[in-house]
């Protein structure tokens, strides 16, 4: 019995069992993206910020997420103290133009704010999901650095109720969206998707590429 479970051993070293294969990646043109969001009334009950644990530390790293999207948009070295705390670098807050070169005067905006997602399904997510949405990292746009004063406009209001303040940065915001809500599934209501394909025919040229969350 010992030998056999000695070769069986062996073997699963020697031929491991093949991993989960990673969501393939996704391109579309912008108007067959908007096209491709599924649709649904939105619905607020029951919304809670809480329900979104965020800025937290997943690989145990000593960053925090907000630091590590600091880190990781700062076009020059960032300086960073004890604790993983970014102190100085240079951000290009696109939704208005503006460099901004101390980190206190950025947010980390959620490109589909956490009550939009609520309302456009993560309100039947668990709390291990919602906690995975609220600090995503492997997409590169579902998080990122603006200035405060943007992202409290914008608050969790849809592209139907606001758009970036730089008419140039449109597009941009257009395809980011996009591509949140479909890696993460949410929803869209018919106000959203009528200005979602109002921005799309704006864009023409634009791809949205996406990967399905896990």
């Amino acid at each position: 019995m010992f030998r056999v479970a000695a070769v069986a051993a062996l073997l699963a070293l020697a031929f491991p069992t093949p991993s989960a294969a990673a969501p393939a990646r996704v391109s579309l043109p912008v108007a067959a993206a908007v096209d491709a969001l599924p649709s649904a009334a939105e619905v607020r009950d029951g919304y809670d910020r809480t329900k979104f644990r965020h800025w937290v530390d997943a690989d145990r790293d000593g960053c925090s997420t907000r630091a590590e999207v600091l880190l990781a948009e700062s076009l020059t070295e960032p300086v960073v103290d004890a604790g993983c705390r970014v102190v100085a670098g240079e951000w290009f807050s696109y939704y208005d133009g503006v460099t901004v070169v101390a980190p206190g005067g950025l947010d980390i905006d959620h490109m589909v704010p956490l009550a939009e997602a609520w309302d456009s399904g993560a309100s039947a997510w668990s709390a291990g999901r919602r906690e995975a949405y609220a600090n995503d990292l492997d997409a590169e746009r579902s998080l990122v650095a603006v200035t405060a004063r943007t992202n409290r406009s914008k608050a969790d209001q849809d592209p139907a109720e606001w758009l970036p303040p730089a008419a140039g940065a449109y597009c941009t915001y257009l395809v980011d969206w996009v591509a949140t809500k479909l890696r993460w599934q949410l929803t869209v209501d018919e106000a959203e998707r009528e200005a979602l394909g109002a921005l799309a025919g704006q864009c023409d040229g634009q791809t949205v590429e996406y990967e399905p969350a896990p």
